[in-house]
Parts: structure tokens; sequence; C-alpha cells
């Protein structure tokens, strides 16, 4: 399959999870895709390894999405790979969910630099790259952002940030051919979400529950929306937040 033929994909936070998965199928329609990663290297590698084991084409970046030299350099390495980017997934992202008495300043930080500061200097460097021809910029928003659960009050509100953000950007970026949307995953059993402990508790089973299809969603379901906002079947949306949950709501 070729929806994304000669095009090139930068996929942030892509070691694992969900942004493996998005990594994987952007490739699998032909796109040539930069893996990055902030301190997973093995895994990026691994993401690069199945992707090149299916007869595509990736490179792994390391870099820090909260830094804007980072950020810059991983354009740079994407144009020296592969020449300018046409798609952007804003996936990078850290969550911790806390109750109000346990919330310091430390994790306040760290889930918006790298949630919302991240996404805005990505986007920046992207929309500098994609040129006269335009692009195509996805990003990782969350059922959360609008209905939030206990404990979740700090990557909530990054969430929010990341919606409003989408449809800010999209209106400015699109004089420039920039589509900028958003998918908001429900529950998705990734490695974030074992490591939490989410996973065979009675969280889960309640967030199961909840979802009209009966069961977490997996990081392909989430890859392959993303596929559709980075191809031309989705060359009349912008400014859009598609909700990837099962009916999670």
């Amino acid at each position: 399959m070729s929806k994304l033929k000669d095009k090139v994909a930068v996929v942030t936070g892509a070691s694992k999870g969900i942004g493996a998965a998005i990594a994987r199928s952007l490739a699998a329609e032909g796109a040539k895709v930069i893996v990055n990663y902030a301190s997973d290297a093995q895994g990026a590698h691994k993401v690069v390894g199945d992707i090149e084991a299916k007869g595509g084409t990736a490179v792994a970046v390391k870099g820090d999405v909260a830094k804007a030299a980072d950020v810059q350099n991983l354009f740079a390495e994407t144009k020296k790979a592969f020449g300018a980017a046409d798609i952007l997934v804003n996936n990078a992202g850290v969550f911790k969910f806390l109750p109000l008495e346990d919330t310091v300043e430390d994790e306040y930080r760290r889930q918006f630099d790298i949630n919302v500061l991240g996404t805005l200097l990505a986007t920046k460097e992207a929309a500098r790259q994609f040129g006269d021809k335009g692009g195509s910029v996805i990003n990782l928003s969350s059922v959360v952002s609008e209905n939030p659960v206990p404990g979740s009050a700090v990557y909530s509100a990054t969430k929010g940030a990341v919606d409003t953000l989408t449809q800010a950007l999209a209106l400015e970026l699109a004089p420039r051919k920039i589509r900028v949307n958003a998918i908001a995953p429900g529950g998705t059993e990734t490695e974030g979400t074992h490591a939490m402990g989410m996973i065979g508790s009675d969280f889960e089973k309640e967030m199961v529950s909840r979802t009209p299809l009966g069961r977490l969603g997996q990081p392909d379901d989430i890859a392959k929306v993303a596929v559709f906002l980075a191809s031309d079947d989705s060359a009349w949306l912008t400014g859009e937040r598609i909700t990837a949950s099962g009916g999670l709501r």
C-alpha cells in the first residue's frame, strides 16, 4: 500500500507504545520515518528494525522535545536523512496520576514541558521545514482532556492545552497549507499502562465497562487514525479532534 509514498514523517516519542505503532503504520504506507526517542535507544532501533524488515525505511534520532536545540537537531537530521518533512506526529508525552496533595512543581513542569511545550517546539520546526508544499501535523490528545478522572488534574490539563493548540495552530497555519489535527485515545494497552499498574486492575475493569466496544484500545487502533490524518484522505480536515476510544466518553 502507498498512501504515503515519497512522504517523510517525523514521529516523536516513537520507541514504544502508540508512537511505535504509528511509525510502523506510516512506513507500511510508504513514508520514510524518523523514529524519535529521548532515552530508549534500544526500543527506537527495534522499531527501525521492524520497519526495515518489512521493506520500509526509517532512522532513529535522539532528542528531547522539551529542548529547542534538540528539536532543531531532530529536523536537521530529518532533512539530512530524507529531505524535508511532510508529516509530524506529536506523540511524545508523559503522564502520572497523583492526588492533589501529592502534586509538586517538578511533576507539573515535566508534564507540561514535554506534552505542551514539546508539541509547540516540534510544530514550529516542522512548519518551517514543510515549506510551500504544506504538510500535516497530528497531535496526541486524550479523552481525559474533556472527561478527567480523579488524580489526573495535571495530565488532563496538558491534553486540554493540546486540544486548544490544535485549533489555534490549524487557524494560523492553514494559509500555508498545513493541516493540524488531534487524536484523542481512550484507555490503550501500552508499556506505560502496564508500568503504572492499570492492566488487570479495577481501574481497567471500570474503564472497559464504560467502553461500548468492550475492550481497551491497542496501539494499532490509534495508528490507523494517524495514517488517515497523514494522508490525502483527510485533505479537507483541519482543527479536528478525533476521539479514538471504542466509544468511551
